[in-house]
């Protein structure tokens, strides 16, 4: 109960934190002209069964690279260490994590806000890019000490390759929802959590 308490506390700083600029940015430059929800994505997407299929490839694309990242990382403390060896028990705070703790707002931040406000300037496929660099970069920095260069630039890759596709899905196929990528990640989120809940790698 308290892991999940912790991971309810923890989500919504993360949400406030992960937000914030992009509010500011939206209050300053677009309050007038559209709700915030929709500025940053979060909205219906559009496309049918065609995003539907995309959000399912994609997703299984990650659930694949994903147990190689967890492979390579797996006797390192990571964000899902405190499920290790929980079972069933971490299940509830494992869904918790992957919906609100890192998914909501990485996509907010990500997905919902520099994507979109690049695209804004550079168009689609330099936004669509930077946005993934930046992930993937973020992501083999936070392993890069404990994993070393070449499994850090590995990570880098992968996560940087699923980031272009989710914000094609969004932008390309959802017409600019960050739903598909947030379901997209959740999943991937769920099953490092049941992973390490379950002990697998």
């Amino acid at each position: 109960m308290e892991l999940f308490i912790n991971k309810i506390i923890s989500s919504m700083v993360q949400i406030v934190l992960f937000t914030v600029i992009p509010f500011i940015w939206w209050l300053v430059t677009a309050r007038k002209k559209e709700k915030f929800h929709s500025w940053i994505g979060l909205k219906k997407p559009a496309g049918g069964m065609k995003t539907v299929l995309a959000v399912i490839g994609t997703t299984a694309a990650f659930l694949i690279i994903g147990a190689y990242s967890l492979y390579i990382v797996k006797d390192i403390e990571t964000a899902t260490s405190g499920f290790k060896g929980l079972g069933m028990a971490a299940v509830p705070a494992i869904l918790v994590y992957a919906l609100f703790n890192t998914a909501l707002p990485e996509e907010i931040i990500f997905r919902g806000f520099l994507l979109k406000r690049v695209q804004n300037k550079f168009g689609f496929k330099a936004a669509n890019a930077v946005q993934a660099v930046i992930f993937g970069i973020v992501h083999a920095v936070m392993f890069f000490n404990l994993v070393g260069m070449v499994k850090a630039v590995i990570i880098l890759i992968f996560t940087a390759m699923i980031a272009w596709a989710m914000g094609y899905i969004n932008e390309k196929k959802a017409n600019g929802s960050i739903i598909p990528s947030w379901i997209i990640h959740t999943i991937a989120n769920i099953f490092s959590g049941v992973c390490a809940a379950f002990v697998i790698f």
